[in-house]
């Protein structure tokens, strides 16, 4: 059995139109400035005719960061009152990929539905910034939003982070980052199938190499762009952390054709050795960000809601 028969078929319809667009998925695009192009340019068609949503305000700001200039953006729901619950957002894209338009849709969605204040951080990229940069970004940033709840309009107490596949991992580095360095308190951390562990030792990163969204071989040249050549440490790849304890709530989820499965899976254990909740899911048929590419399946219908209720009980 090929993982694609592994997979839901309602999500795997897109995922073979993608492929027959681009065989071999992004990352069979070897120049990155050029897999950055059709990856942005294949958004911006997919999202060009969408109307606004007008029961969300934007906002696109630069604040000082570790390294000049650092751009973010502030989404806040237009019909909502009082005090507002704060979510901080790290978009994905392997460390090499994304900005603040590429993962768009998400903040504003949630944006909409938890009816919370949230800024999404454009932290640097590798190759041309490997680690820290990112990590460093993305403190500074919530550092900053931290100590604006007041102008922003959010409850200190009810901070959130999410972050999907690298900012997944981003968003366990930043809570990491918190815990031992200072900063705002955050009331739960939602990593979804991050991106944690630089070693591509586990079986499903050798299991998972032909789905072609995010294959073994794109991981390892990404984690190599990222690393730069330099030892990870437990920021950079939070699977090296030694000591978990003291993080906030944690809620993951991964699919079961997602090359990050047991990586997650295993930090997922040791996060409730270390005696912070965990609530976690391994999605069958799932594979990496197809509730995003298959917006329309069942399955991602389920594994939105889960995770829309798993915030509102943290953020209520």
């Amino acid at each position: 059995m090929s993982n694609h028969d592994r997979i839901d078929p309602e999500s795997l319809v897109p995922l073979k139109g993608l492929l027959d667009f681009l065989p071999g998925g992004f990352n069979a695009i070897p120049d990155i400035e050029t897999r950055r192009a059709t990856l942005y340019g294949m958004l911006e068609a997919m999202t060009k005719d969408l109307p606004p949503n007008e029961n969300i305000t934007t906002e696109d700001r630069m604040i000082a960061g570790p390294a000049g200039d650092l751009g973010i953006r502030v989404y806040h729901p237009v019909n909502a009152s009082g005090t507002l619950p704060g979510l901080f957002f790290i978009h994905g894209g392997g460390m090499v990929l994304g900005n603040l338009d590429s993962d768009h849709g998400v903040p504003t969605m949630l944006c909409e539905t938890l009816g919370a204040v949230i800024v999404s951080v454009d932290y640097r990229l590798a190759p041309e910034h490997p680690a820290p940069a990112a990590i460093d970004d993305c403190y500074a940033a919530l550092q900053w939003m931290g100590a604006n709840a007041g102008d922003l309009g959010y409850d200190p107490d009810r901070l959130a982070i999410y972050g999907g596949s690298a900012g997944g991992g981003l968003a366990i580095a930043t809570a990491l980052m918190v815990r031992d360095h200072g900063g705002p308190a955050i009331c739960f951390l939602m990593p979804i199938y991050p991106m944690i562990d630089d070693t591509n030792t586990t079986p499903s990163s050798h299991e998972i190499t032909d789905v072609g969204i995010w294959d073994r071989d794109g991981n390892i040249e990404s984690w190599g762009w990222y690393l730069g050549g330099k030892a990870a440490d437990k920021y950079s790849a939070p699977a090296r952390a030694e000591d978990l304890s003291g993080l906030p709530p944690t809620f993951i989820d991964v699919g079961e054709m997602d090359m990050f499965r047991d990586e997650d899976i295993a930090f997922a254990n040791r996060l409730m050795q270390a005696g912070v909740a965990t609530e976690f899911h391994v999605y069958p048929g799932a594979y990496h960000a197809s509730e995003i590419f298959a917006p329309e399946a069942a399955l991602s219908a389920r594994i939105w809601a889960t995770r829309i209720a798993a915030l509102q009980r943290a953020l209520q």
